[in-house]
């Protein structure tokens, strides 16, 4: 018989060592953040532009067709010049930024950033692309809403931001389908401007090459425009759950919010190892409970998430229709047993081994490298916050971990939403906490 040899103990952390960088804001308001990272030849590019309260339908249009043409070049000639150069480039938005993102070979950087230029300058929105592109965003709004994770987030936002901007997210399909090519470009000549705009370049590159090259192809965008701030989100409010009835649903989703801090709040770290304590991760305590010792879910999890105007704790969870007030009584169980009393060590190292390695696999590519510092960025934020986290991740007592989940796990000052089928579920739910429909 093979002898069954025991773990080797993890390995001690390795210390966060930062890559070279350069940053240089352009005459234009543009910032670049040029990082080096030799591992691959490949650079990645992230353009960050501000995009707070841009209408929903438009904005998410525009991120949808902002590479459908130029008067230069169609959307499929613009493929193809950047494949030429082992490159490719796509946009997306959030109620706080419109983020471009691609990749190229180190010597296409600067065929790539012209193309960029280029479509910054002049894009045309064609009307037969926008047409198309338009249908598709349609149909997928339109499968979104029949799907019960997407419809409890609905909920949990307006639940959450009450009138902020942050409340709804998602535009209605016949605000999509109303959309036409000029709005788009009233849109882009609008919003798409350099002024506190951040372009994050990271990979194989000359530091002082990249930026020059950013400055020749960049340095003369200039979209006009005006900087739109956003309100400070809403104090989280508790008060009753709210029930969203889904008749016939054979499950339930779970959602609560809890009051975060921001990422730049000295509690943050402690925050982090007690949310990842009670739910950020496999080893969790909520996983823990609901998913390994009761089966009522496959996949809870929580996490802290960060926006320009506000910071919140969000929990999930799909439990079967006849344990959702069960799963609700094991999920404030947890939430009132780490507000009430401090982790354990083994606990709280556990966490802490967690977060530090997610921090150093985070920075070990050129893109997770690239989206750290773009993320950052927006927060204006560079990467030397990240030794300044991790610092403060290896610091964090149990004390400072049971203070931060007393002030801020608590179930009294959750925010929850339910959706499930309120014929089922609605009696139990109420015996366990106050109800609102």
């Amino acid at each position: 018989m093979t002898a069954v040899l025991p773990l080797p103990d993890l390995d001690t952390n390795r210390p966060l060592t930062l890559p070279l960088q350069r940053e240089v804001t352009l005459a234009n308001g543009l910032t670049v953040l040029a990082i080096q990272r030799p591992s691959v030849p490949l650079v990645e590019v992230r353009l960050r532009v501000p995009f707070a309260e841009a209408p929903l339908a438009s904005g998410s249009m525009l991120a949808q067709t902002l590479f459908s043409g130029t008067s230069l070049r169609s959307t499929v000639e613009i493929a193809a010049e950047l494949q030429a150069v082992g490159g490719a480039l796509g946009a997306g938005v959030d109620p706080d930024r419109l983020l471009i993102s691609g990749n190229a070979l180190t010597l296409g950087l600067d065929r790539l950033l012209e193309l960029l230029a280029e479509v910054l300058h002049d894009a045309t929105y064609p009307v037969q692309e926008v047409a198309t592109e338009r249908d598709r965003l349609a149909d997928r709004i339109s499968v979104a809403l029949s799907q019960p994770s997407h419809l409890a987030r609905v909920a949990l936002l307006k639940r959450m931001y009450g009138t902020h901007p942050y409340a709804v997210q998602t535009p209605g399909v016949e605000e999509v389908r109303a959309v036409d090519p000029a709005d788009l470009r009233a849109l882009h000549a609008e919003r798409l401007h350099p002024a506190a705009a951040t372009l994050v370049l990271v990979g194989d590159i000359d530091l002082d090459e990249a930026i020059a090259i950013a400055e020749a192809r960049l340095g003369t965008w200039n979209g006009g425009g005006r900087l739109i701030d956003l309100p400070l989100a809403p104090p989280l409010e508790p008060g009753p759950l709210q029930l969203v009835d889904r008749p016939g649903a054979v499950q339930s989703s779970l959602r609560l919010a809890l009051p975060a801090v921001s990422r730049t709040h000295p509690d943050h770290a402690a925050l982090q190892l007690a949310n990842l304590v009670f739910g950020g991760y496999f080893s969790s305590r909520w996983v823990e409970n609901i998913r390994e010792d009761k089966g009522y879910t496959y996949g809870p999890h929580s996490m802290i998430e960060h926006s320009v105007a506000g910071s919140a704790m969000v929990m999930s969870a799909e439990v079967a229709t006849e344990v959702t007030a069960p799963a609700l009584v094991e999920t404030f169980y947890e939430l009132g047993r780490i507000a009430s009393l401090p982790p354990s060590e083994a606990e709280l190292e556990q966490a802490r081994q967690y977060a530090l390695g997610t921090l150093q696999l985070g920075m070990s590519t050129q893109a997770g490298l690239a989206g750290l510092a773009s993320t950052y960025a927006g927060f204006g934020l560079r990467l030397d916050y990240l030794a300044v986290h991790s610092q403060r991740l290896e610091e964090a007592t149990l004390a400072d971990v049971h203070r931060v989940a007393r002030e801020h796990l608590a179930p009294a000052k959750a925010a929850a939403v339910v959706l499930g089928d309120a014929s089922r579920i609605a009696d139990e739910v109420a015996a366990i906490v106050p109800l609102q429909k």
